[in-house]
């Protein structure tokens, strides 16, 4: 059974790397598969896009440009901040920080430059305006039951017949 573009519970190892560079940025290989459901967002576009019509046991190079990754970079995304605002933090050029958005949401800023006054922060993510390359394992591949399809959660369901890959 091929991936389809959703609805899809699809389990990887990958290895990523930026396009035409050979350090590894992240890896699961070794580890426990990344599942997901195709369809909900859960994973970056190109990657996504790039599954689609695999299967499992399917080994694959894919080449996410930075568009349909994390996005071109901003510069309007560099600000300058008060330095207050980082009170009780011992700050260093290339850290990263992790605050809230205005929504709630977590956010990760790295930390360009500060004085006595104010910090400069990038609120671009580290990867913005790469092209990054997946080298993906399919280790995984079932239709989605009807509540994972619904929730975009795996598993959400229990085990349903056993074949959920529950360890028992």
């Amino acid at each position: 059974m091929a991936i389809k573009e959703e609805n899809s519970v699809v389990g990887i190892e990958y290895e990523l790397t930026e396009a035409g560079k050979d350090e590894i940025i992240d890896s699961n290989k070794g580890g426990q598969p990344l599942e997901f459901v195709m369809g909900k967002g859960q994973i970056i576009p190109g990657l996504e896009k790039g599954l689609v019509g695999m299967k499992e046991g399917d080994t694959a190079s894919i080449l996410v440009k930075a568009e349909d990754a994390y996005g071109l970079r901003d510069e309007n995304a560099i600000q300058k901040l008060p330095r207050e605002q980082f009170e009780g933090i011992e700050l260093q050029k290339g850290m990263s920080l992790y605050g809230q958005g205005q929504n709630g949401e977590t956010i990760q800023v790295t930390v360009v430059d500060f004085d006595d006054e104010s910090v400069t922060v990038d609120f671009n993510h580290p990867l913005a305006g790469k092209d990054l390359m997946f080298n993906v394992k399919v280790v995984s591949e079932r239709d989605a039951t009807e509540q994972e399809a619904q929730t975009g959660q795996v598993n959400s369901g229990g085990c349903e017949g056993g074949s959920c890959g529950c360890s028992h």
